[in-house]
């Protein structure tokens, strides 16, 4: 290559560099500068959140979603000024995710649930809900999947559109829970004395609620035996320690009050909210 062609391609980098320099050094700043202003708005934003005691559940996702955006902002922001055609950037972005979102589906739907999970909270954060068969206290709420930690204290990880999908039963929600027993007994018992045991043992249940009213209508009638329901009043979140300890003491109860035999009670428990 000759000397003046070396000179002349110098010149014309020397010029091209002349002119892409700034544009470059204005989106190093405008990248710099945003991002930091975008961790300034979600550090904010933050503190907002535990100031105004937003659900727990919902901040992390918040957060994401408005530093997401706001880095795209500039990105976006700063490609302009580099020279690049954002529109075009924008359109093959598009195109990608679509192909991302066919081959995400079940993903995507589980993203989808989250959200309406976290905006219309059918359960929140430490709940007791029954959800795809399993009972367990909410330990998280994340954008796919919902963690529940069961009684026996297992992990259980439910995809969230499967939650939305079913029924929720959310056991927390009302405050107070009745707990029902069915005791078929021999239809020659004293009544009376039955309905005393279940007194004294819903009187020494855990979480027994003393304000609200023991019962124990009959519920069905049979030559060989009548049904009685146990009925008291829990707080949601010990009604299985409550449904174990009812289960057990009653039959203890029948057997030294002599209330035992052919007839000896064969239970049922279920929830029944109040």
């Amino acid at each position: 290559m000759e000397p003046t062609q070396v000179t002349e391609k110098a010149s014309k980098f020397m010029g091209f560099a002349m002119d892409f320099a700034p544009k470059l050094a204005g989106a190093l700043i405008v990248l710099l500068i945003g991002i930091w202003i975008t961790n300034w708005i979600v550090a904010i934003l933050k503190r907002r959140m535990e100031k105004t005691k937003v659900d727990e559940s919902l901040r992390p996702f918040l957060m994401s979603l408005v530093s997401v955006m706001l880095k795209m902002m500039v990105i976006f922001s700063a490609a302009g000024i580099v020279g690049i055609q954002t529109t075009s950037f924008v359109a093959v972005l598009g195109a990608a995710g679509l192909a991302v979102g066919l081959a995400l589906q079940g993903s995507l739907s589980n993203f989808a649930s989250g959200v309406l999970v976290l905006l219309f909270r059918p359960y929140r954060v430490g709940d007791l809900i029954t959800a795809q068969g399993f009972n367990g206290v909410v330990k998280e709420i994340q954008i796919f999947t919902t963690v529940l930690i069961t009684p026996d204290n297992r992990t259980i990880i439910i995809p969230n559109s499967a939650i939305t999908s079913g029924a929720i039963e959310n056991l927390s929600v009302a405050g107070t829970r009745v707990l029902e027993t069915l005791v078929p007994i021999d239809p020659t018992e004293d009544m009376e004395k039955v309905r005393r045991i279940f007194e004294e043992v819903a009187k020494k249940s855990p979480g027994y609620l003393a304000e609200l009213p023991i019962t124990s209508p009959v519920v069905d009638l049979s030559p060989t035996a009548t049904t009685l329901a146990f009925r008291f009043s829990v707080i949601p979140d010990v009604y299985l320690d409550a449904q174990a300890f009812a289960k057990e003491e009653v039959r203890k109860s029948f057997q030294a009050a002599g209330i035992s035999g052919e007839h000896e009670p064969v239970m049922e428990i279920k929830l029944v909210q109040s």
